[in-house]
């Protein structure tokens, strides 16, 4: 896929690094990756992306732009708040790049229209702040045979990690789904909301940006990836910790006695 001199130019820094140059570049160019939530780790993972010359980014989001967002919301400004976050953040992503197209697609993600919007996409990144949304986008991925690379964040701390759940392992094994490390959803109430327990802003930026590096790492292909690994992030003790987890034999979507497996998913039908 050829450049252009403005292209050149902008990924000159890229075009010489040795595990990206113009190969890994032209993969950045041809992909697609769909972000699911413009919010506090959607929007530094977008101003990443877009840096790095991904050549379509969707971004999924059905909320508009309140004040209270701009501590941490960095792709959106002042003169945003009422309107969609959608818009705001591809204008932004214009401003920055314009070689990257923007599909905005203001809805709520739901088990129902899942799988038809993340079967256009490459990879998925999902900055969603619900767990009714992460599973849908999970099993989506699962069925869809899409990675996703899944962050989360709580007041001083955050995860991340990477599911190529549709493969498997160097033994053999399937590559563990979401719901190998989270079975179930906690009780409602349980997790407190942004809202209402608060949230540090530049652990957002921190966490958002960890999980660009770890999607361009997944289109271009270098270094190891975290898969089966769950990177945790204590901002109190600035401590980065990873914890293997794998494949869960009961799980509800791979599992042993389930009636699918890594090779047969296309036969499942769409929701």
């Amino acid at each position: 896929m050829p450049f252009d001199e403005d292209e050149i130019a902008r990924y000159a820094r890229h075009l010489v690094l040795q595990d990206v140059g113009g190969p890994g570049q032209a993969k950045l160019k041809a992909a697609r990756v769909l972000v699911i939530g413009a919010g506090g780790l959607g929007a530094p993972a977008m101003l990443y992306l877009a840096a790095a010359g991904i050549g379509t980014i969707g971004i999924v989001d059905d909320d508009v732009v309140d004040l209270s967002n701009l501590q941490r919301q960095v792709i959106h400004a002042t003169p945003d708040i009422g309107r969609p976050k959608v818009e705001s953040a591809a204008e932004a992503i214009g401003r920055l790049n314009p070689h990257v197209a923007v599909e905005p697609h203001r809805l709520r993600l739901t088990p129902d229209n899942a799988r038809a919007l993340i079967a256009r996409y490459d990879l998925v990144l999902d900055g969603s702040d619900n767990f009714e949304t992460r599973y849908a986008v999970s099993d989506a991925c699962f069925y869809e045979e899409r990675p996703l690379v899944t962050a989360a964040l709580g007041q001083f701390d955050g995860s991340l990690t990477t599911i190529r759940a549709h493969e498997r392992g160097a033994d053999g094994r399937p590559n563990p789904t979401w719901r190998c490390l989270f079975p179930d959803p906690p009780p409602p109430g349980a997790v407190p909301t942004c809202a209402t327990a608060g949230i540090l802003g530049a652990l957002a930026g921190t966490m958002g940006s960890l999980a660009a590096l770890e999607a361009i790492r997944e289109i271009v292909g270098f270094g190891e990836g975290l898969v089966g690994r769950l990177l945790m992030v204590d901002a109190r003790a600035m401590r980065f910790e990873t914890l293997r987890y794998a494949w869960d034999p009961g799980n509800p979507l791979s599992g042993e006695g389930v009636g699918t497996s890594p090779t047969r998913r296309s036969e499942e039908p769409r929701e």
